[in-house]
């Protein structure tokens, strides 16, 4: 069955995980700020400081807009791994709200957006901080949102995906290591990927990373993205078919 198919009967799923994010929702805010900010400052004014401009801004802004999708892969990634695996494996959520009218697409669907919910927090977070250190520019910076929305909706449905297939939490080590961090290195989170070999600034441009970041530092910068509908469809077409991906995968695993 489509997404589109079964409407909002995924919010009640989305509903329950934010009541039980809400009583811990300073703490984790606070959490997902700490490691972007200290890459934002320590990198930024740090290394910054021996930098030339970059694109016409300093390192530090350049920084801030990739630091902004980084946190957005990983919040959203955090929750689609951890989070929802113990709620599956765990804690037996899934089988309990499978024993009400709603059916496993409404899980993971709820799953989906609930984690691409965590990622805009996190992302915006440090969107005001970015702008109160005066590092975004112009009302163009608000249209940031919608394109953090987009990369964490990427990002939570790959994240299903592995979760899927995950016998246990240490299996997400090998997600991060063998894909997550080296795409944060290619996708123009630290450094323009121009500085990269051919064939790899060639792969790094086609991940999902560098989709958001593409989208994001020409907004924060006040100016509207080049080719920036390649770059939405390019996210609105991984978000579908992972999760379609991700659906049957764990279709599959709960009917063993």
């Amino acid at each position: 069955m489509s997404l589109a198919s079964h409407s909002f009967r995924w919010f009640p799923v989305w509903q329950r995980n934010f009541l039980v994010w809400r009583k811990l929702a300073l703490p984790s805010i606070l959490g997902n700020l700490a490691d972007p900010l200290i890459y934002m400052l320590g990198l930024g004014y740090g290394l910054g400081a021996l930098l030339p401009t970059l694109d016409g801004q300093p390192y530090v802004a350049f920084l801030a807009a990739g630091t902004v999708c980084a946190s957005t892969m990983n919040a959203a990634t955090f929750e689609a791994l951890y989070s929802s695996f113990s709620r599956m494996h765990v804690q037996k959520t899934w089988d309990a709200i499978l024993n009400t009218p709603l059916g496993l697409t409404d899980v993971v669907a709820g799953e989906l957006f609930w984690a691409a919910t965590k990622s805009l927090f996190s992302g915006a977070a440090i969107l005001v901080v970015i702008s109160v250190m005066g590092l975004s520019h112009g009302p163009l910076a608000l249209w940031a949102l919608p394109a953090i929305v987009l990369t964490g909706l990427a990002f939570a449905a790959l994240g299903l995906i592995w979760n899927a297939l995950a016998p246990s939490y240490d299996f997400f080590m090998y997600y991060f290591t063998l894909f997550i961090t080296p795409m944060t290195l290619i996708s123009g989170v630290f450094f323009p990927t121009d500085q990269l070999p051919s064939w790899l600034a060639l792969i790094g441009g086609w991940l999902p990373l560098a989709q958001g970041v593409a989208l994001v530092r020409p907004l924060l910068a006040g100016q509207v993205p080049p080719n920036a509908l390649i770059h939405i469809m390019a996210l609105l077409l991984t978000s579908v078919v992972a999760f379609a991906i991700a659906l049957r995968l764990t279709r599959r695993r709960l009917l063993k």
